[in-house]
């Protein structure tokens, strides 16, 4: 009897810890390396990336209503039947894919609530994940209930955007430490790094609009459209885009210029040339009237992009690790770029010798 009261009180008290709050009881047992937290938060951007692409298969495929009602497949069943189709397949595989994501979300918040020492900028980005991923799978019932409005599909697109968004930086956070930012370029390049992000929200949302009154409606039946010209809608978007390419190249001029750290500009190399494949990709789908497949293609590279150019952002500045209380005080700016400190500044001055007695 003993022996089973014992087990019970010992048993009892941690399941409804565990029941109660099961990250605190997670992160209690388990402490991640850095690599691990890393490597769930590249899990979730990469998750990010592939719902967009699925989504935009759905849409390409003609499957948006293929289950017509949510949060159920159809008014009769939770699930797609053979009834259905492959359309009803196609949507509600995207459906179940909203849980991989969910899954991969979960383990970054695991993750980063057991790192030690705790990371409470890093963890209210997890957090944010979360809440994206409830808001806009709510969006995506409301997307099917008034049967693919484009303008509520636009939103669908632009919460997954903000998911995207919040998964990159989560994984770029999760690289960094979180001592302050010390900036690696001067304030007008960073400055003009905003301005980049800005026209790249400016072409993701002009792309949403094209998508809107363009002929991939999202189902094969009859779906409202916007009601802008598909040409005006194009060239707005191209527009953009050649505004994005022309900061892009003056932003890798400029660091090349001033002589900025490899890391900056390595970066926007890199989001050139994704920006370069982007709009050939863009061009080539619109000459040869736009196939599905180029299209997913674009759909993806617009991913891409949008995470290239966080990149170029975050790029500009750099966080370590916060010093530990007892350390020495920073080095003088000297030191910090590999100057030798003057052995005035290393070592003490002498006590000036007592005066002889007379």
């Amino acid at each position: 009897m003993r022996a089973q009261a014992a087990l019970y009180h010992g048993f009892v008290p941690k399941l409804l810890e565990l029941v109660r709050n099961p990250v605190a009881y997670i992160a209690a047992r388990w402490t991640p390396s850095p690599r691990t937290v890393e490597r769930a938060a590249l899990a979730a951007l990469l998750m990010s990336i592939v719902i967009v692409v699925t989504g935009g298969a759905v849409r390409l495929t003609g499957s948006g209503l293929g289950c017509d009602t949510w949060p159920k497949c159809s008014d009769d069943s939770l699930t797609a039947t053979s009834a259905m189709g492959v359309h009803g397949a196609i949507e509600f595989g995207n459906r179940m894919m909203t849980w991989v994501v969910s899954a991969a979300v979960g383990w970054t918040i695991i993750a980063v609530r057991a790192a030690k020492p705790a990371r409470r900028g890093l963890s209210r980005l997890a957090w944010a994940q979360f809440w994206v991923v409830v808001g806009n799978g709510v969006v995506g019932g409301i997307t099917v209930w008034v049967k693919l409005n484009p303008f509520v599909v636009a939103g669908h697109f632009l919460a997954a955007t903000a998911l995207l968004t919040v998964t990159t930086l989560t994984w770029l956070r999760a690289r960094e430490g979180d001592a302050p930012p010390r900036p690696l370029v001067g304030r007008p390049v960073r400055r003009l790094t905003h301005v980049l992000l800005g026209f790249t929200a400016c072409l993701v949302v002009a792309g949403t609009v094209v998508t809107g009154a363009g002929p991939h409606a999202g189902d094969s039946s009859e779906v409202d459209r916007m009601p802008v010209a598909v040409e005006l809608a194009t060239r707005t978007h191209a527009a953009f885009a050649w505004i994005v390419v022309l900061l892009a190249l003056v932003l890798a001029l400029g660091l090349r210029l001033m002589d900025a750290p490899a890391g900056p500009r390595r970066t926007v190399r890199n989001l050139i040339l994704v920006l370069l494949a982007q709009g050939a990709l863009g061009y080539v789908q619109y000459a040869t009237d736009l196939p599905e497949v180029l299209v997913g293609l674009h759909l993806l590279g617009s991913t891409l992009v949008w995470i290239g150019v966080l990149r170029v952002v975050l790029s500009t500045r750099e966080r370590g690790l916060p010093a530990a209380a007892g350390d020495a005080a920073p080095a003088p700016s000297g030191a910090s770029l590999g100057t030798a400190p003057s052995a005035a500044a290393a070592e003490p001055a002498p006590a000036p010798a007592p005066a002889p007695s007379r």
